[in-house]
C-alpha cells in the first residue's frame, strides 16, 4: 500500500496544505487518493466539478492539477477556517478567483440550489452521517457521463466488519448499497487510502 501511496509524487502545494491539515488537526485526503482524483479529473477533461468538504485545500489542488484549464471548482464546506486555509493554497499555486467558488454553508442546503446535469465530477468528502443524500444529490447534478468520487469509502476497515454498527460506519455502508443498486452508475471500489469508490453516471 505505501507502493502504491508513494507512485506519483505530490506537488509542493499539496504538500504545503496537507501540512498545514495537520497542524491544524484536519484530516486530508492520502497521496494515493488525490493522485487517484487528479486522473479521473484530467481523464474526463473535467470543465465543472463539485467538491463536498473542502478538506484545507488539498482535495481541490488534486483536482485542478487534471481538471481543464478553463475549469471550475464549486467547493462546499460548513467551516469557515477550512475555506480560508483553502483559499491561501489556491492563491499560493496562483489559480485565478474565478476558477473557484468556496461557498460556506451547510452541505444539504447548498447541493439542491445548483443546477442540474451541469456537472462532470462530484466529490463526496464531507460529513459521513449524510453520505447517503450527497449520494442521490450527485445522481441529479452530474451529466452522463460524469463521475462520482466517495472518499472513506472503507472508513478503517470498518465498514466491511459487519460486527461494526457505529452510525458513520452504517450510513457510508447504505451509501454504497445505493451507489450499486442506483441503475445509473457503474461503480469500482479502490482500497487506496481509506477506500474511493468511483462511479459512472450512464
Amino acid at each position: 500500500m505505501a507502493f502504491a501511496e508513494g507512485f506519483r509524487p505530490q506537488s509542493e502545494a499539496i504538500q504545503a496544505a496537507r501540512r498545514e491539515a495537520t497542524a491544524m488537526g484536519v484530516a486530508a485526503m492520502s497521496p494515493g487518493s488525490a493522485t487517484m482524483l487528479t486522473t479521473i479529473a484530467k481523464m474526463i477533461a473535467a470543465k465543472a466539478v463539485v467538491e463536498i468538504g473542502t478538506g484545507m485545500g488539498v482535495t481541490g489542488l488534486a483536482l485542478f492539477e487534471g481538471m481543464d484549464a478553463q475549469g471550475v471548482l464549486t467547493s462546499v464546506d460548513s467551516e469557515h477556517e477550512v475555506q480560508a486555509a483553502a483559499r491561501r493554497a489556491f492563491s499560493a499555486s496562483q489559480i485565478p478567483n474565478r476558477r473557484f467558488r468556496l461557498i460556506a454553508g451547510q452541505a444539504l442546503d447548498v447541493l439542491p440550489k445548483l443546477s442540474d446535469g451541469a456537472y462532470d465530477l462530484v466529490l463526496i468528502n464531507g460529513d459521513q452521517l449524510e453520505f447517503g443524500e450527497y449520494v442521490a444529490q450527485a445522481l441529479r447534478l452530474l451529466r452522463h457521463g460524469g463521475v462520482v468520487v466517495i472518499n472513506h469509502a472503507l472508513w478503517a476497515n470498518k465498514v466491511a466488519d459487519p460486527d461494526n454498527q457505529e452510525d458513520e460506519t452504517i450510513v457510508i455502508r447504505e451509501a454504497l448499497s445505493a451507489i450499486q443498486e442506483i441503475e445509473e452508475f457503474t461503480a469500482a471500489l479502490s482500497p487506496v487510502g481509506d477506500g474511493l469508490v468511483i462511479a459512472v453516471k450512464d
